[in-house]
């Protein structure tokens, strides 16, 4: 199997990434510049793949993602505080941002005649992004099979998401199972010196490692505001 794997450079995607290497197939890491707050992850990827030393490809889609307008990743608008499972998170919806990737991802892999399109989808952004669900993940899978029918010398790409029905919890577990240096990986929205410990995804990474019963070595602005803001009281 060769697989090439979507990583943004943040803690799912790279997790992924080594899972992957570790299974034997990994050939490629796939990152985007779509215009995003900031370009820390992207460097964070980038070192992921020297790191399990594979090529690193950056495709360039700030044209298009200045026309995805209304995100708080993408336009000037504050980042929320709080958890993923608030409403005020869906102002982080890109649209139709995985399904632009994945797309330009299967047109890759189909090139570099690879079997697999690795992606880091997990079961805590389901409530948020609709592109991450099992629902969404099925449509694409059979909508690729017919735009690139006979195109690959060993059938259809399969799209792996091991974590489609799992949540982040698992993920942390996996840093630990396959030995992720997880401080080489960038998370926060923010894009601050150090992660926020405020933004949605600072606070699922937070509570994501302390549900699996694992040290966090992240280094977080606030490291104690994820307490007040989880569904678990900790």
């Amino acid at each position: 199997m060769k697989a090439l794997v979507v990583c943004s450079g943040g803690l799912d995607s790279v997790t992924l990434a080594y899972r992957v290497a570790k299974e034997g197939s990994l050939t490629s890491l796939l990152s985007f510049d779509y215009g995003q707050r900031h370009n820390k992850e992207v460097e964070f990827a980038k070192q992921c793949a020297a790191q399990l030393n594979v090529p690193h490809i950056v495709i360039d889609l700030r044209q298009v993602g200045a026309q995805l307008t209304g995100s708080a990743l993408t336009d000037d608008i504050d980042i929320p505080d709080g958890h993923y499972a608030e409403d005020s998170m869906k102002v982080t919806v890109v649209p139709n941002r995985n399904a632009i990737m994945m797309t330009i991802a299967f047109g890759l892999a189909t090139s570099q005649k690879a079997d697999m399109v690795a992606m880091a989808v997990h079961g805590g952004d389901h409530f948020i992004y609709p592109d991450c669900r099992p629902e969404f993940i099925e449509a694409f899978t059979t909508m690729q099979n017919h735009a690139l029918d006979g195109l690959n010398d060993s059938g259809n790409i399969k799209l792996y998401t091991p974590y489609l029905h799992q949540d982040k919890t698992e993920i942390a577990r996996d840093t630990a199972k396959y030995n992720v240096p997880v401080k080489d990986t960038w998370s926060c929205y923010k894009g601050l010196d150090t992660h926020c410990g405020r933004c949605g995804t600072c606070v699922e990474r937070r509570e994501a490692f302390h549900l699996a019963g694992l040290e966090d070595p992240t280094e977080y602005a606030d490291s104690d505001y994820w307490q007040t803001v989880v569904t678990e009281k900790v």
